[in-house]
């Protein structure tokens, strides 16, 4: 069945706390050195302003939730139906960029700094099980969480304008082993395409390297993630590199790259079942 690995919830926040202290002034110069925001990005249809000015919405929502701050209006950003969570959080995403004008955009990697900022001074001290209501995904997610949120925002977004830019930039087995620990067991689930899942049953153990390790159980259309499941029976295993997981996920590369560069492999009983888990995600 392999190692079962563990972690220390506490521990693993302040580690994803001091990663993002770490890449907000990595992007805030990022932001600053683009030469053109008209640039296309590593985002289809958007441009490098585009995917700043997204960002800079990122930080100006988690950084209100965390606080409390009643002040944003949701209702004039949320979508106006219940329709499934990537085509809510893709109408989303196309209101938000729209929140920052050709001035505010000019002086985006000064905002991003100041929220940044001010989202981890206001959230240290607090418990990572802090629970932190977000509207456009309809629940309370852990502080914990929406901390890791940030983080793959700030590292895949970051990537995403550097690529467009022409610009360096770089994502660390570590940061992305701090995401995928800290976001996949809420996220994974929530995303669930539940159409595409009906009927499906499956248990894969998903092994990054490094940690963390993740048993994806799929029953009756529902999905469950467990970090450090005790032993079971699985279907299949699917062992990856942290990196190459991350930009997998979120569809910055091609999943046969990672798998002819050595950094993702399936194994177990039916090991063809594994590639079915990114078909059963949805991604805006």
């Amino acid at each position: 069945m392999g190692t079962v690995t563990s972690f220390d919830p506490v521990v693993e926040h302040e580690r994803t706390r001091a990663a993002l202290a770490d890449v907000v002034p990595r992007l805030v110069r990022l932001l600053r050195d683009v030469p053109d925001p008209q640039a296309a990005s590593g985002v289809p249809v958007w441009t490098v302003g585009d995917v700043g000015a997204h960002l800079a919405a990122v930080y100006l929502a988690y950084c209100s939730l965390a606080h409390g701050d009643e002040s944003v209006d949701w209702d004039s950003v949320l979508p106006d139906h219940d329709g499934p969570l990537d085509e809510r959080i893709t109408a989303m995403n196309a209101t938000a960029i729209g929140l920052f004008g050709d001035e505010e955009r000019a002086r985006l990697g000064d905002f991003v700094a100041e929220r940044g900022e001010a989202f981890l001074r206001g959230t240290e001290g607090l418990a990572p099980d802090t629970p932190v209501s977000v509207p456009w995904f309809g629940k309370d997610l852990t502080l914990a969480t929406l901390t890791g949120l940030m983080l793959s925002e700030s590292l895949v977004h970051g990537l995403d304008i550097a690529r467009g830019a022409g610009l360096p930039w770089h994502i660390g087995p570590d940061e992305a082993r701090l995401v995928l620990g800290q976001t996949m067991p809420t996220m994974m689930a929530l995303a669930l395409d539940t159409a595409k899942a009906r009927g499906v049953t499956l248990a894969l153990d998903l092994a990054i390297k490094g940690g963390p390790r993740l048993a994806v159980v799929i029953d009756a259309g529902t999905m469950t993630v467990t970090r450090d499941a005790p032993p079971r029976a699985y279907d299949c295993r699917l062992t990856a590199a942290p990196v190459a997981f991350l930009l997998v996920s979120f569809r910055r590369t091609p999943i046969w790259k990672a798998v002819a560069r050595g950094q993702m492999r399936a194994g177990g009983r039916k090991p063809w079942l594994a590639m079915r888990l990114g078909e059963l995600i949805a991604n805006p």
